[in-house]
């Protein structure tokens, strides 16, 4: 069985949830208290010196980065539906994984901490640039999905979706999700995923 560390409010953690529940793999969840600086704990630390989640630990070995920990748990299981072995759809997971990471995550981040969660420490510097940045990488998204169900291509979601969609649900805390067709089409299709609903932020989890 893995070990999930996590914690809800986390979208990075929230997209592995997704993928275990999707693929019906068995798991606990150790919920890493980040209020209290858990993270900086010497036994966390133990288990990632990066003092982020989420963490899968699996026997002996601990993974970090949710787009690694996806790729480990779809290559282990052979989830080629989630994680195609055709190289020209797998190159498509790729991008959009690393898209994900690397340019939507950090302007979805600032909009949300700086709304949600950094009250009076708010940067409104910060939060301005993840809007403004959120100007180009919306409607990037919204094109790559007209179309096309899925951001692969396929028949099928993707963790490529997971992950992307993951930063939807994120963005609707601070009442910033994209509202145009493609995008919102998409995520309604993600939340009728019953794997992908229970990993929604709590918020929006359905009773």
């Amino acid at each position: 069985m893995y070990t999930l560390y996590n914690h809800p409010f986390s979208q990075h953690a929230r997209r592995v949830v997704a993928l275990l529940e999707l693929a019906k793999l068995p798991y606990e969840t150790k919920q890493v208290d980040l209020m209290n600086a858990e993270h900086l704990s010497p036994h966390f630390l133990a288990i990632n010196p990066n003092h982020q989640v989420p963490s899968l630990v699996d026997g002996d070995i601990a993974i970090h980065e949710s787009g690694a920990i996806l790729r480990w748990l779809c290559t282990r299981h052979e989830l080629t539906d989630w994680y195609p072995d055709n190289l020209a759809q797998r190159a498509q997971v790729e991008q959009w994984l690393d898209w994900t990471q690397c340019r939507f995550g950090p302007a979805v981040m600032g909009i949300v901490f700086n709304t949600v969660f950094a009250g009076d420490h708010a940067d409104n510097v910060a939060l301005n640039k993840g809007h403004k940045e959120m100007e180009e990488l919306a409607p990037i998204l919204e094109a790559a999905l007209e179309g096309r169900d899925w951001l692969a291509g396929g028949e099928h979601p993707t963790i490529a979706d997971i992950a992307a969609g993951s930063n939807i649900a994120h963005l609707a805390l601070a009442g910033a999700a994209p509202s145009s067709a493609n995008i919102t089409a998409w995520h309604e299709r993600l939340c009728a995923l019953p794997g992908f609903a229970k990993a929604l932020p709590p918020q929006m989890a359905k009773a």
